[in-house]
């Protein structure tokens, strides 16, 4: 397996995750909007507000697993699992590049 791919895969994602926690920003900025006059425009509105607050959250989530993934590349901890030191299988870190931690350990926690 080649942390550099890995790395790649990493690298792209996290240009992507903050474009789109970008336009979130934007988009979320014209909420300073004032409400429509329309009850039914307003819950629309309140509730696609509340949508984009949760996929900010999920994306800095991300963000930060994705930060961390690549800090363990560099020090070359990332193909080891941070609870028990086993080496993550190369299938489970193709699926979820962020991973910490083997399949095992992740299912006992």
């Amino acid at each position: 397996m080649n942390a550099n791919d890995l790395k790649q895969t990493l690298v792209e994602r996290k240009a992507e995750l903050s474009e789109r926690q970008e336009r979130v920003a934007r988009h979320t900025r014209h909420r300073d909007e004032p409400l429509p006059p329309d009850f039914a425009e307003q819950a629309v509105e309140l509730e696609n507000a509340e949508t984009l607050v949760a996929l900010d959250r999920e994306m800095s989530q991300e963000l930060r697993q994705i930060d961390h993934a690549l800090r363990r590349i560099e020090t070359d901890q990332y193909l080891d699992c941070e609870q028990c030191g086993k080496p993550i299988v190369e299938e489970r870190l193709m699926a979820l590049p962020y991973a910490t931690r083997c399949v095992q350990c992740a299912t006992e926690s």
